[in-house]
């Protein structure tokens, strides 16, 4: 059977997508040069960023996605730290999708937007 062992990101700038998710709280080393970075999480899983360059290059008939492309959420400590995470983000210039508010789900939650336009969620038990 198989396990899930990493999850990928395509970039355009591996240096300025991992600064936005060093925002988020992950432990990411400084990117080299190269087309490849990746980092292991808690847990076990990896954390990959490849440039879209090296994405084309693996497979010439690639076209870029449209649309929500991949879903990441990271769970914050508390409704008050989503609105001080978000807050940090859009203040250190990202975008913010949609303002912290309080679900009907029973969460407080917020979505960020990435360097790459892929939509980041934020959220924490109310």
């Amino acid at each position: 059977m198989a396990r899930l062992a990493a999850i990928g990101i395509v970039t355009r700038d591996i240096a300025a997508s991992v600064r936005f998710y060093r925002l988020l709280g992950l432990d990411v080393p400084e990117p080299g040069d190269g087309p490849h970075h990746d980092v292991e999480l808690p847990g076990g899983i990896r954390l990959m960023w490849d440039t879209a360059e090296l994405m084309q290059q693996l497979d010439p008939e690639r076209e870029e996605p449209r649309g929500h492309r991949m879903a990441l959420a990271f769970e914050c400590e508390s409704p008050e730290d989503v609105n001080a995470t978000y807050a940090r983000l859009v203040e250190t210039g990202y975008e913010g999708k949609k303002a912290p508010y309080d679900a009907f789900w029973g969460q407080r939650y917020a979505n960020v937007v990435d360097p790459d336009g892929n939509v980041v969620d934020l959220f924490a038990t109310l």
